[in-house]
């Protein structure tokens, strides 16, 4: 067993089989020929009575690995592997710490227990990469956890803790303490008693077509086009209405159809650019400086929403206003966030409580004597910036970060004539900052390279995306958001309906069309980049935003923009003001098929994120991609406009 990842060892009469393939235990094939010799090499020694199946390092078998994807498969394929460890003389119980995800919990389900620390989670997300599970995922779960618990599981693809996990059925026993040393402990009294029957073997109970029906609509809605979740539905249906070989069967089949989907590669695509984006080549071996002291300037939403992801990650943060009222105004809204975490269950009274503690609100600038970093987050206007900038040089350390949270000005214009401009980067956040995972990273020419490497260093500790761009107005998402509401006013000039258009980029996988989120988000916003641009003598056309705006229709919070609103309902209606508005700009009602509607406007994204290629404004192709799945609701599972125009 020397020459694989698969060590076996012995306490009295129980074997304890260690995988031990960092960083994460993957099932390579080395993993899965170790594990496939070893029940062999067991079943053989009488002295043996059972296995216990462990991991070294930080996490039992996390799933499939990576270096394996898009390739075919190799032998000893992994349901053999489950279904040989399942069917051992010797039986098999799962330590399991850290996570058993994918392809680790089947390994998992093919043991006759499973015993997990407190801390560990199980999971099934392979809906996440566009596949279903191919070694039982959707065929032992149901046996197991019963049929509402596998569709939960299987179709969301988000893990759970190990208590949930127990009360499902999947795990049998939660324990503290040594890991391997308790799982023997388990086995031994377990052997006491009859031994549980094989997951395969398990009765299973049909639910009845009102089940299926409902969770269809379900898995649906949350799946937004993307087609994993649903043939994970149809499977774990199939999986309770037939035979186990059969399901197996079929298991395999669409495991193997979706592996080679469209869908699929999309989502591996994006899988791999996450990871090389939270560590690009330009901070490779640089060392981020300590950040544990943090300023936040501006409690509006955007500040607010900033102040509460740090407070998220546990860092303490200092927050400046201009005045008490605005001081109170900022608070208020930042109360308002962790309220509604307590409504939601994501916070305890304690951890409310923790989160306001660690801020603190101040007027004085002096209060940022001792920051590490201090974030700006105010009023989209240079000149408003300036002088912050001018304030922060004033009272913070020289080697603190200065960032500035712009969405589409020029960090080194912010930062002119700060001393120490190598400290100074570009950090822009998404609204609402606590919860949307983009982070677009600006540094300017002068940034330092350690600077570089914390502001990703923060990225990780916020658990946001982070993605490095050039300066540019709008940087890269903004700048592709403006030439994608350019290209739907302008097939509204052709003619085509408000709510066309809007319809065509839901029915493609967006949460909202461009004009819906123009409401939410504020026409005003746009309108006042534009004049701003005008006034420093740029050639801005008009836009039918701008119409609106005049007539006081700015969005959702007045009211009406784009669309009607009632008081306190979100809901878009069709406005005949708007009609009016805007007939004598746009051409006679012209329909046009919703895909076509839809091609035209994603093309026109990909055409602008080809020309910040081109600029170098972005390092990639899947950058771009990765900015418009997680900072303006592109679905994932199309991979982004560049993917889907095939340039990256």
């Amino acid at each position: 067993m020397t020459d694989t990842p698969v060590s076996i060892a012995r306490d009295g009469d129980i074997a304890i089989v260690t995988v031990n393939n960092p960083p994460v235990n993957a099932l390579g094939q080395a993993v899965r020929q170790g594990l496939w010799d070893a029940v062999a090499t067991l079943d053989a020694d009488d002295s043996l009575r059972a296995v216990v199946l462990t991991c070294a390092g930080r996490t039992f078998i996390a799933g499939a690995d990576v270096r394996e994807f898009g390739k075919p498969p190799v032998e000893p394929h992994l349901p053999d592997v489950v279904a040989r460890i399942e069917g051992a003389a010797k039986p098999w119980c799962a330590a399991i710490h850290g996570s058993a995800l994918g392809g680790g919990f089947e390994v998992a389900m093919g043991c006759r227990w499973r015993v997990a620390l407190d801390t560990a989670q199980i999971g099934l997300p392979e809906v996440s990469l566009g596949i279903i599970p191919g070694a039982s995922g959707t065929v032992r779960t149901p046996r197991l956890a019963g049929v509402p618990a596998a569709v939960d599981l299987v179709t969301s693809g988000k893990p759970v803790r190990a208590a949930k996990a127990q009360q499902m059925g999947l795990i049998d026993a939660v324990i503290d303490g040594d890991l391997t040393a308790a799982a023997v402990a388990f086995l031994r009294a377990a052997l006491t008693r009859d031994l549980p029957p094989p997951a395969s073997q398990r009765p299973i109970s049909a639910p009845d077509a009102g089940f299926w029906d409902q969770a269809r609509e379900q898995v649906a809605k949350s799946a937004k086009g993307a087609a994993a979740p649903l043939a994970a539905l149809d499977q774990i249906r199939f999986a309770a209405e037939h035979d186990f070989d059969d399901a197996m069967a079929r298991e395999r089949q669409t495991f193997i159809t979706l592996r080679d989907s469209d869908q699929a590669a999309a989502l591996r695509r994006i899988f791999f650019a996450e990871r090389a984006a939270t560590r690009p080549d330009s901070i490779r071996g640089v060392t981020p400086r300590p950040i544990t002291r943090v300023g936040v300037i501006g409690g509006g939403t955007m500040g607010a929403g900033i102040t509460a992801a740090l407070r998220d990650a546990g860092l303490p943060v200092v927050l400046i206003e201009r005045d008490d009222d605005a001081l109170a105004r900022g608070m208020a809204n930042l109360t308002a966030i962790f309220d509604g975490g307590l409504k939601r269950g994501k916070l305890t009274a304690t951890s409310h409580a923790e989160r306001l503690a660690g801020v603190t609100p101040s007027t004085d600038y002096a209060a940022l004597a001792d920051a590490d970093l201090v974030i700006e987050a105010v009023f989209e206007d240079l000149a408003v910036k300036r002088a912050v900038f001018a304030e922060l040089a004033r009272v913070c350390r020289p080697d603190a970060v200065l960032a500035t949270n712009t969405s589409y000005l020029d960090p080194r214009a912010i930062a002119d004539g700060v001393t120490g401009p190598e400290r100074v980067i570009g950090l822009h956040f998404f609204s609402p900052a606590n919860i949307m995972k983009l982070l677009e990273i600006v540094p300017t020419p002068d940034t330092a390279p350690d600077v570089l490497a914390t502001a990703f260093a923060l990225a990780a500790r916020l658990k946001k995306m982070p993605v490095q761009a050039g300066i540019c107005d709008g940087f890269i998402g903004n700048r592709i958001l403006k030439r994608y509401r350019n290209a739907a006013e302008s097939l509204l000039r052709e003619g085509v309906a408000v709510a066309e258009i809007d319809g065509a980029m839901r029915d493609f996988g967006m949460a909202m069309g461009p004009f819906q989120m123009t409401d939410l988000a504020g026409l005003d916003i746009g309108y006042l980049q534009r004049n701003a641009a005008r006034e420093r003598g740029e050639d801005v056309p008009p836009a039918l935003a701008d119409l609106l705006v005049e007539a006081g229709r700015k969005g959702q919070k007045t009211g009406g923009g784009w669309y009607d609103y009632a008081e306190g309902d979100r809901k878009p209606r069709p406005s005949a003001a708007v009609a009016d508005l805007l007939a004598p700009h746009v051409a006679a009602p012209n329909p046009m098929p919703r895909d076509q509607i839809a091609a035209r406007l994603v093309d026109e994204m990909a055409a602008e994120g080809q020309a910040i290629l081109d600029e170098g404004i972005a390092a990639s192709a899947t950058d771009i991609d990765l900015v418009k799945i997680h900072g303006y609701g592109f679905p994932r599972w199309r991979g982004g406009p560049m993917f889907v125009a095939g340039k990256g």
